[in-house]
C-alpha cells in the first residue's frame, strides 16, 4: 500500500512513524527542499500546479493532504484521472471556504454562530446593527492562526478587505462575536465505507491566536460529550469526509456549543493522541484513507496535555536543549518538527500523560519551557 501526501509540513512528518509501523509506503510532495517531512519527500513541486500533482499521484494507491490549500481545479483533475483522493474535493471545499462551510452547516442543522455573507458595505452595516454593533469579519479563504480575522464595529474598518474582494480577492463573511468561555475541539475519523470513530473532546488554549496547549479530555465536559460526538459524526457523514476531521468549537456561558471551524486532516488539537491514545490521529488517518478498519481511540491515561513549542530557541536548535529537557523530564515526550526557530512558528510539541490534569499540565509546560528563547 502506498499513500501519497501532498504537502511536506509537520503533519506529513508525523504520519511517517505510523506508516512505518503499518508497513505502508509514504510518499510526500513537498513544497521545497528541507521541509519537515523531508524523510519521506519523493518529489518537490508546486501543489497548485495540476501537472505536478498528477505526476506525483502516479503509482500511489491514494492521495491525501498535509493541508487544505490544494485548489479545487487540481483536486478535480486528480479525480477525473481516476486517482483515489481522500478527503475528496466535494468535502475539502467546506474546509477551504468559510462561506461554503457556514452555508452547509446551516443546511445540516449544526449549531453555529449567526453569520452572513458580505459582498457590500451595507451587508456588514446591516449585520452590525442586528448584533449589538460588533461582528467578526473573516476572509472566506486563506485565513489561519488568527490571520484573515478582524473584529469590527463599523463597516469602514473592513473597507480595505471589501475593496479587495471586489477586485477579485477573498470573499468575506461576518459572524457574531461569540461570548465563549473556552474553545474545544472534537476529532472524528471516517473511512469511505462509512465507519466513524471519535476521540475524547479536548480543550484548546490559544495565545496570540495560535494554539498553545491542548488538554485531553476537556475538563468538566462529560455533560456535553454526547452532543459533540453526534455533531462531529453528523458533519463527517453529511460532508462525506474521509480521514481525520477536526471540528473546532466554542462553548458559551449559557451552555451552547457552536461550530467555529473545520479542518479535514490531522490537526494540532489531536497531537496528544500520539502518546495518549491507543491509536494516534496519524495512524487513524492512514487507516481511514485506505479504507482499513479504524483503531481504538481509548485513552492510555486519565489525562494528557500537549504544549506547543512556539518560536523555538533564540539560538541553536531544539536538539541543543535535549540533554537538559530529557534529563529533567524523562516522563515527557518531545516531538521536533525539524524546523528552524522563528517567532510565532510551531517548531515542535511536548506531551505528558498521567492521572491528574493540573499535575500533567505542569510537567508538560515545564518541559516545553526548555525550548523557549
Amino acid at each position: 500500500m502506498i499513500v501519497g501526501v501532498v504537502g511536506g509540513g509537520q503533519l506529513a512528518r508525523m504520519m511517517i512513524p505510523a506508516a512505518v509501523e503499518l508497513g505502508i509506503e509514504l510518499r510526500v510532495l513537498a513544497e521545497g527542499e528541507g521541509m519537515s517531512a523531508a524523510l519521506a519527500a519523493t518529489a518537490v513541486g508546486d501543489y497548485r500546479d495540476a501537472d505536478t500533482v498528477l505526476a506525483f499521484a502516479e503509482g500511489v494507491d491514494v492521495v491525501t493532504f498535509d493541508h487544505e490549500h490544494v485548489p479545487q481545479a487540481v483536486l478535480q483533475r486528480l479525480v477525473d484521472a481516476g486517482h483515489a483522493v481522500h478527503p475528496g474535493p466535494h468535502a475539502l471545499r467546506f474546509a477551504q471556504d468559510k462561506r461554503e462551510m457556514r452555508a452547509r452547516m446551516a443546511e445540516i442543522g449544526a449549531p453555529q454562530p449567526d453569520w452572513a455573507p458580505v459582498d457590500a458595505p451595507e451587508d456588514l452595516e446591516r449585520f452590525l446593527a442586528d448584533h449589538g454593533g460588533v461582528g467578526v469579519v473573516k476572509t472566506a479563504t486563506g485565513g489561519y492562526d488568527g490571520k484573515g480575522v478582524r473584529v469590527v464595529r463599523d463597516a469602514a474598518e473592513a473597507a480595505d478587505w471589501l475593496e479587495g474582494a471586489v477586485a477579485g480577492g477573498p470573499r468575506l463573511l461576518v459572524e457574531e462575536l461569540v461570548p465563549f468561555t473556552r474553545e474545544l475541539a472534537q476529532l472524528v475519523a471516517r473511512r469511505p465505507s462509512g465507519e466513524t470513530v471519535v476521540w475524547p473532546l479536548v480543550q484548546t488554549v490559544q495565545r496570540d491566536s495560535i494554539c498553545a496547549e491542548v488538554l485531553a479530555p476537556a475538563p468538566h465536559a462529560a455533560n456535553i460529550q454526547p452532543l459533540v460526538d453526534d455533531v462531529a459524526r453528523s458533519i463527517a457523514e453529511q460532508l462525506k469526509v474521509t480521514g481525520v476531521l477536526a471540528v473546532e468549537l466554542f462553548e458559551t456561558a449559557d451552555g451552547r456549543v457552536l461550530v467555529n471551524e473545520l479542518a479535514m486532516r490531522p490537526h494540532n488539537s489531536g497531537h496528544w493522541t500520539i502518546d495518549g491514545s491507543i491509536t494516534s490521529q496519524f495512524e487513524q488517518h492512514l487507516r481511514a484513507v485506505l479504507d482499513l478498519p479504524l483503531g481504538s481511540t481509548a485513552i492510555l491515561a486519565p489525562a494528557s496535555v500537549m504544549v506547543n513549542v512556539i518560536g523555538g530557541p533564540a539560538s541553536g536548535s531544539m536538539a541543543d536543549r535535549y540533554a537538559a529537557a530529557l534529563r529533567s523530564h524523562p516522563d515527557v515526550k518531545v516531538h521536533s518538527y525539524a524546523k528552524s526557530a522563528r517567532p510565532g512558528r510551531k517548531v515542535g510539541h511536548v506531551t505528558a500523560i498521567g492521572d491528574e490534569i493540573d499535575e500533567v499540565a505542569y510537567r508538560a509546560r515545564a518541559a516545553a519551557a526548555h525550548f523557549d528563547a
